[in-house]
């Protein structure tokens, strides 16, 4: 047996012991070393129309992770955005949805779920199933994610007092139930719509609505495909012209500026909140 063969052979030989050995070792996962912090809700965490606007953002899940960066002694986090525009709780769990994206998602130590605008316009019976389907998720987030820290959130100021208030007694009567932390962003929320009461929501506006005489101003914010064309504004650069239209400022879906306020305080909660646990996952 001469030399290059048994250097070939060793060669060989530890190549396919280091095979096996990957083999049985756990690969090395994504969300190792960062605390992974999961975000579930409707249209108002998903932020859809901004991220059609201006999809180089930052957007919601980019303002938390960023400024939660900035706070050096806390750990590194992935912030993952799951909300999907014209959800509610019961469809979240009957489409088959959180089986396929919440579920099995691997290392989760936050969740933050924000629910109750679409359950309150869709869900039969509201008041009484809606804290029962709440209830019925967190006992499968509970199952998926034994590690994970959840926490109940309210509502924006998207309906009018009434209905918010309704709603948000809702999601502080599932907190207590379940004993879970509630964080409360509609007060945070409400206090910077006091400077300028439209100044957290896009407009969407259907462009047959509005007057020919404008048509080539509006040019470059009109998106989609005649004859449903809408003309949409992240912030107030139209309603010198637009602003007398009826139902111009209706559509209350936060803009940009709105996703910094939640993700402000979101990353202000989840920073105590971190510290509280001594910075570990």
């Amino acid at each position: 047996m001469n030399t290059w063969f048994t250097t070939t052979t060793r060669s060989r030989l530890a190549f396919l012991a280091m095979a096996c050995l990957t083999a049985v070792l756990p690969a090395h996962a994504e969300h190792e070393g960062k605390l992974q912090i999961l975000l579930v809700g409707d249209s108002s965490t998903e932020g859809s129309m901004p991220r059609l606007m201006r999809p180089q953002g930052p957007h919601l899940e980019d303002v938390v992770r960023i400024l939660l960066a900035a706070e050096k002694d806390l750990p590194p986090t992935n912030v993952i955005n799951l909300g999907l525009s014209g959800e509610y709780v019961r469809r979240l769990l009957d489409t088959g949805r959180y089986d396929r994206e919440i579920a099995k998602k691997p290392g989760v130590d936050y969740i933050f779920i924000r629910y109750g605008l679409n359950d309150y316009a869709r869900r039969e019976n509201f008041t009484e199933n809606y804290p029962k389907d709440y209830s019925e998720l967190i006992a499968r987030l509970r199952k998926d994610h034994p590690a994970a820290t959840l926490i109940v959130m309210t509502v924006i100021p998207y309906m009018d007092a009434e209905k918010s208030a309704q709603i948000n007694a809702l999601n502080r009567q599932v907190a207590r139930d379940e004993k879970l932390p509630l964080f409360d962003i509609y007060p945070r929320y409400a206090q910077e719509l006091r400077k300028g009461e439209n100044m957290l929501n896009y407009r969407r506006y259907a462009l047959s609505k509005v007057p020919e005489q404008y048509h080539e101003l509006v040019k470059s914010f009109v998106f989609g495909k005649a004859p449903k064309q809408d003309v949409m504004v992240m912030d107030n650069q139209l309603d010198a012209q637009l602003g007398k239209l009826p139902g111009w400022f209706g559509d209350r879906h936060p803009n940009l500026a709105g996703y910094h306020v939640i993700g402000d305080e979101t990353a202000r909660y989840l920073a105590k909140m971190i510290r509280e646990k001594g910075g570990k996952k």
